[in-house]
């Protein structure tokens, strides 16, 4: 077993490893370094906000924090509230109190199995992995493990290409949203009309927040394909079956054609495509695995709009929010690909190409709401640069974070080191789905398994 453990990230997957880790009777006691980088703890960028237009995407019942209390959640909320139902769309500030909730409970009872927990509030700036352990370097001070975990969440996002440096150094090309969320109110006078460059989860959350904030404001979001994600059914509907046929059928055929057509003849015969494509969810990793590279950089390139715009929906009092936004002509949505955005006097301009023609678009204020950063290759991250660097890690060669085995272990040129693990969105390129609470429970449990030599 692995008796000291660095944790390094201080979101839900984090929070949720040590808590899993916590929970076990270890043959020794664990020393657990857990390195937040500051910040609330647990929280991370997906729980931190604290406003309740921001609902979790997934119904509260299967939102428990650990794979073997799959209540947790519901239960924690309905002992406030008993009216909550397992079906209901929670504002995600709850769940942060959740998950804070959990993590004290996880180190109380540490304790007493004899375990400690040291909670850094820094970030991590070098790794020097080796045979028989990991060296962590912080500022001037390095801690000695014998396996680090990187549970780095969401990374710093950056800007696209095509964006100036003149309009990137007015401020009125916001590169991560969530600052602006936080203090939309104090942007004096508010702008009135703003662009949003996406129209994934992220663009939802925006407008929902910035809608309120700025009553005058209108808003422009253009994206490829001009989509909003695809909504929840108000009421939960249960597959009619496990989706065994089908995955059978989709594994006889890895070709991203052959799925396809393999789903659509399954919605058919379904009706309700929302339970064919959840039913998909266990077995995804499983399926992601019998892609070829050749065919994983097809569905990269052709598919992977449409399977996040109906695997990653929203509840359905938001999808009828940004319906009144659209009937009250408050917000447009535009196909096309953004291919430059300079600043021109006062205002931003916008050069956006679709269907082999161009336009122009001018804003006083454009929001980047392109979703998750999982490139490491153009990602302004001190940690994940210096292992890069010193050829630690390899990077997914689809920018889906990095090369991992199925259990987790970071690849370096043809093996994998067996003390230096990934946890959470850095595995996209080797599970695919791999940033919600549901996929992140289970990897949490299945890790947690590994490092206590179970």
């Amino acid at each position: 077993m692995f008796r000291r453990v660095a944790i390094i990230g201080g979101g839900a997957a984090a929070a949720t490893l040590l808590s899993e880790l916590l929970e076990r009777a270890a043959a020794q006691p664990l020393q657990l370094d857990w390195f937040t980088g500051g910040g609330a703890p647990a929280r991370g960028v997906a729980y931190g906000t604290m406003s309740e237009r921001h609902l979790l995407n997934v119904r509260a019942a299967s939102m428990s924090m650990f794979a073997g209390r799959p209540r947790g959640f519901l239960d924690f909320v309905q002992r406030d509230d008993p009216a909550v139902a397992g079906t209901d769309f929670l504002p995600r500030r709850r769940y942060g109190d959740y998950l804070e909730a959990e993590v004290a409970r996880a180190l109380r009872h540490g304790k007493t199995r004899g375990h400690h927990v040291n909670i850094i509030p820094f970030a991590v700036d070098a790794l020097v992995p080796e045979r028989d352990g990991v060296t962590v370097i912080h500022g001037e001070e390095s801690h000695r493990a014998d396996a680090a975990v990187l549970a780095l969440g969401a990374l710093p996002p950056q800007p696209l290409a095509g964006v100036g440096a003149a309009a990137l150094a007015s401020g009125r090309y916001v590169v991560d949203p969530w600052p602006l969320l936080a203090g939309a109110a104090e942007l004096q006078p508010p702008p009135r009309k703003v662009v949003l460059i996406g129209l994934g989860l992220t663009a939802v959350d925006v407008l929902l927040e910035l809608s309120m904030q700025w009553p005058q404001a209108e808003f422009v979001a253009i994206s490829r394909h001009g989509s909003l994600p695809a909504a929840h059914l108000p009421a939960a509907a249960a597959p009619s079956g496990d989706g065994a046929e089908l995955v059978e059928a989709m594994r006889d055929a890895p070709e991203i054609h052959r799925w396809m057509r393999l789903l659509r003849e399954a919605i058919a015969q379904e009706g309700e495509w929302r339970t064919v494509v959840d039913s998909l969810r266990p077995h995804l990793p499983a399926l992601w695995a019998e892609l070829s590279p050749e065919q994983r950089a097809r569905f990269m390139h052709h598919a992977r709009w449409a399977w996040e715009r109906v695997r990653h929906r929203m509840p359905p009092q938001v999808r009828e929010a940004i319906a009144a936004l659209e009937r009250d002509a408050r917000l447009q949505r535009q196909c096309g690909r953004v291919h430059a955005v300079e600043l021109a006097g006062d205002a931003l301009q916008l050069t956006v190409g679709h269907a082999g023609a161009t336009h122009t678009l001018d804003a006083e204020l454009v929001i980047q709401t392109v979703g998750l950063e999982t490139d490491l290759r153009r990602c302004n991250h001190r940690l994940l640069s210096q292992l890069l660097t010193n050829a630690h890690i390899a990077p997914d060669p689809l920018g889906l974070g990095v090369q991992a085995d199925s259990d987790g272990h970071l690849r370096h040129g043809e093996r994998c080191w067996p003390n230096l693990f990934a946890i959470g969105s850095l595995l996209r390129g080797t599970l695919w789905e791999s940033t919600a609470m549901p996929e992140i429970r289970q990897q949490a449990r299945h890790l947690a398994d590994q490092l206590l030599g179970g």
